[in-house]
């Protein structure tokens, strides 16, 4: 029972880790932290389906359907769960590999944004900074020389 329980987490896991892989420059969007997460799902997603790997979820889910006296599967994750989905003629190489270079397409145009967002902002920031200036009325900031020696020119 508990072997079966561990088999549909991993399932669950997978399932989450694939959305945050696709879709999680969005959460980056508003909370940048998570980029240092996503940035590496991304890669490891990408990579997974171009170069064909076999993603180490899918022989751990294996091993506890086993251990729990079910039947495992021989294919990977993407074609034993949404093939029947998402492609049900068959998921080719080719399919594999539309599939990563859409995770890196979807994840290069939403950082795009995030980039142009940053630079904004600190472009907006260096500009306002640079047009306060000293205000009017305000007291002339003192250097610490002047605050140690007293007003500038009265040197003891």
């Amino acid at each position: 029972m508990l072997d079966r329980l561990c088999a549909d987490a991993v399932v669950v896991f997978h399932l989450a880790f694939i959305a945050f892989a696709f879709a999680g420059g969005l959460l980056v969007l508003r909370w940048r932290r998570l980029m240092a997460l996503h940035l590496p799902a991304v890669a490891w997603a990408t990579l997974v389906e171009v170069m064909h790997w076999r993603c180490p979820l899918t022989p751990l889910e294996n091993y506890f359907r086993h251990r729990g006296g079910q039947v495992g599967y021989a294919e990977g994750f993407v074609e034993h769960y949404l093939e029947p989905i998402l492609y049900p003629s068959g998921l080719t190489p080719t399919i594999q590999v539309m599939i990563g270079c859409a995770v890196f397409l979807v994840n290069a145009a939403v950082y795009t944004i995030v980039i142009t967002r940053w630079r904004r902002r600190g472009r907006e920031s260096a500009g306002a900074a640079a047009t306060l200036g000293p205000q009017p009325g305000a007291a002339e900031p003192v250097s610490t020389l002047q605050a140690a020696h007293g007003s500038a020119g009265q040197w003891v």
